[in-house]
């Protein structure tokens, strides 16, 4: 029995020794999402239908990023690139009609970057309309849209657009938005009739060919 003791303490000894270190837990932390910021600009906000023009922009930090632009018209169109290294990204595109368009840029989120939206950016795609004007004589006269016609009157005459739709002029850098306020022109080939206002606005000839979004 003198014996028991030491070997009991030795046993207790070896079983402190023998307890394992707590292992060690290995933990992989996901890198956390920068801010992103997405810039969108076009290389023109005036076109004709028949031509493009470049969308470009710019996701900040750089790296390959997915971006999704999205065109809102007529109809809605949906784009999608990829950016260079440097977060740049361009393309050339074309309405498909006259109109007014809105464009804007998503930035789409991945493991590096979180979502973003550009600014919206405005454009208008015109076709070429002959144009008159009228006025002068017949002042005073009513209006087939309702009203009289008057010399600070602004508006057209068309044959077919709504009455009070809106129609963007241009012409020679000069642009004017006005209501349709009454009928005509009846001369064949005309699409338009200023009214004496409207012409003096764009700087318009008598007769000519000017820019329509209509």
């Amino acid at each position: 029995m003198r014996f028991t003791l030491p070997t009991v303490a030795a046993a207790a000894a070896l079983l402190v020794g023998a307890v394992p270190a707590t292992a060690k837990q290995s933990t992989h932390h996901r890198p956390e999402r920068v801010q992103s910021h997405i810039s969108l600009h076009l290389s023109r906000h005036s076109v004709l239908s028949s031509e493009s023009l470049v969308v470009h922009g710019r996701v900040r930090p750089g790296g390959a990023h997915r971006v999704k632009l999205v065109f809102g018209g007529g109809g809605s169109e949906t784009v999608g690139v990829t950016t260079k290294r440097n977060g740049a990204f361009a393309l050339r595109w074309r309405p498909d009609g006259i109109g007014s368009y809105k464009v804007r840029a998503f930035g789409i989120h991945d493991r590096h970057t979180t979502g973003s939206a550009s600014a919206s950016r405005r454009l208008t795609a015109f076709h070429q309309a002959e144009a008159s004007y009228y006025g002068p004589g017949l002042y005073g006269g009513a209006l087939a849209c309702g009203g009289t016609l008057q010399p600070g009157t602004l508006g057209v005459a068309n044959k077919t657009l709504p009455c009070g739709a809106k129609v963007k002029l241009r012409y020679q850098g000069r642009t004017i938005t006005v209501p349709v306020v009454d009928r005509g022109p009846y001369v064949a080939g005309r699409d338009f009739d200023l009214t004496t206002a409207t012409k003096e606005k764009l700087g318009f000839p008598d007769l000519g060919t000017l820019l329509s979004s209509k």
